[in-house]
């Protein structure tokens, strides 16, 4: 069964870093994207950084030269590394996986993902 479970989100104040995690289970596909998507209340879900099973990455222009996505083949985790948080980073953050899929870099964030983890609150205040 194929599981995503994201951690590392938590108050920090407007300036400072959080790195988040996305930990997926040990069966999962042999090709395939991972993304990261944010939703503030009142918002729509943003897509924010992706990155695909050869390393191939993009991000959001809101949050490029800041954020950066990565992976640890050998740890089965993402890793969403947020620096020079702002307010407006305040959301609930979502990893999510589509199976077959390979970034464009230079792309914003998308997929028609087929599973999603549970989320993690960032809270940045100014």
């Amino acid at each position: 069964q194929v599981q995503l479970v994201e951690s590392g989100g938590g108050p920090v104040q407007a300036g400072g870093s959080l790195r988040l995690s996305c930990a997926r289970s040990d069966y999962f596909y042999s090709s395939y994207c991972i993304l990261w998507f944010r939703q503030a209340p009142g918002k729509e879900r943003e897509g924010v950084a992706s990155i695909d099973t050869v390393g191939r990455t993009t991000v959001a222009d809101s949050v490029k030269g800041r954020f950066t996505i990565s992976e640890d083949h050998e740890k089965k985790i993402v890793y969403l590394q947020m620096n020079s948080l702002k307010s407006e980073d305040t959301a609930m953050y979502y990893c999510a996986a589509q199976r077959g899929c390979a970034v464009v870099p230079g792309s914003h964030p998308g997929c028609e993902c087929n599973y999603w983890g549970p989320g993690t609150q960032v809270t940045v205040s100014s």
